[in-house]
């Protein structure tokens, strides 16, 4: 199923909002999009004012200013980090664009020199780009690791604690008593936004529930524990299940696959009438797939989707969980910036701070009785 336009386009104005400046053609390439479908969109966001451009470079408006763009260090490129503070992220991940938006421009405020270090989509890729900030001078590090598995974050623990200079986690919270468990981290709490989501569902009335949600993330694993958590508590719920959004959803490793069945069968078969779905693509894809199947949302099923990133573009815009993903992105710098602020020594202790998500209620929910909410 080819990419909505408008999809793509909010890919377009995360990076470069989370740059501050990107390369047209660089941006092409990570997007995966052909240069001439890069140009068109560009050339409308910019005709409608929602970004800039000159000279081969996008800019986000107000930038006009800026004369040089944040380095980046990618495929083996130094960056020149100096005394920098580094932000070390996975590549094509619209969900932490926020996130790194909101702690750079933080750091940014507070005067601090950033660095931004992009991971590729492979096991283990975060750690030579932390290795080559700190050789490069590095004096701080934020960093979201992928951890696209369990097996792939706990590989991560022992160098990651091994790490010299003051390092915060940002949406990623380590396992209980690992040796990360030290760490300072900042993240959604993701318990709390599967709550209200399954709250709102059963306040309309719905008592058979569904989760289809990824497993290749620390936050997808996080809402999937909870769901379970949550429905299997609540008296009212009467049937519930959890299933993968699709079939490039889990983690893609031996041994992890996971059967995705037909949600519409599965919804029928079980006589589901209330979805929370992750993330925001695949649940725009899911209700495109129930509605041409004749599922129709939300009088045949409310649908709740988790993320908030592009959820309201949907035709039926969708009542969504909206982790808040730049205000972590702030905290995490916050954070890192009182830690660099004081000698060693007289940090105090470690923090593991949860923001909480709120709902966004639009037009993908009501209620069994057809009144909506």
């Amino acid at each position: 199923m080819r990419e909505p336009v408008e999809l793509r386009r909010k890919r377009i104005l995360a990076v470069v909002h989370a740059r501050g400046a990107v390369k047209v053609s660089s941006l092409a390439d990570e997007l995966d999009v052909s240069a001439v479908t890069l140009r068109r969109d560009v050339e409308e966001l910019a005709r409608t004012g929602m970004l800039r451009r000159g000279h081969g470079v996008v800019r986000p408006m107000g930038d006009a200013t800026r004369t040089t763009d944040v380095p980046a260090a990618r495929n083996g490129e130094p960056a020149g980090d100096g005394a920098a503070i580094a932000l070390v992220v996975p590549e094509r991940h619209s969900y932490l664009h926020e996130t790194l938006h909101g702690a750079r421009t933080a750091l940014e405020e507070a005067g601090a020199r950033v660095t931004l270090h992009i991971a590729p989509q492979m096991a283990g890729a975060e750690r030579p780009q932390v290795e080559r900030a700190l050789a490069a001078g590095a004096r701080g590090l934020l960093i979201a690791p992928r951890w696209r598995s369990a097996a792939g974050e706990e590989a991560d623990y022992g160098w990651l604690a091994e790490v010299e200079v003051p390092t915060v986690l940002m949406e990623r919270r380590p396992r209980p008593g690992s040796v990360l468990h030290a760490m300072d981290t900042v993240c959604s709490d993701h318990w709390y936004g599967i709550h209200l989501a399954v709250d709102h569902l059963i306040s309309l009335g719905h008592r058979r529930l569904v989760l289809a949600a990824r497993n290749d993330s620390p936050t997808a694993r996080s809402i999937r524990a909870a769901f379970a958590r949550i429905a299997g508590a609540r008296p009212e719920v009467e049937d519930w299940s959890v299933v993968l959004s699709s079939p490039n959803a889990g983690p893609g490793e031996p041994g992890t696959e996971e059967a995705v069945p037909d949600l519409t069968a599965l919804m029928r078969e079980r006589g589901v009438t209330g979805a929370v779905l992750h993330g925001d693509e695949d649940a725009l894809m899911l209700v495109q797939r129930l509605t041409e199947s004749g599922i129709r949302v939300p009088r045949d099923c409310s649908v709740v989707a988790y993320d908030d990133v592009v959820a309201a573009l949907g035709s039926t815009a969708l009542t969504a969980v909206a982790p808040p993903r730049a205000e972590i992105g702030r905290a995490a710098a916050e954070l890192l910036l009182h830690r660099l602020a004081h000698p060693a020594g007289a940090t105090g202790p470690v923090r593991r701070v949860e923001l909480l998500p709120r709902l966004e209620v639009r037009g993908s929910t009501q209620g069994l009785s057809g009144s909506t909410d």
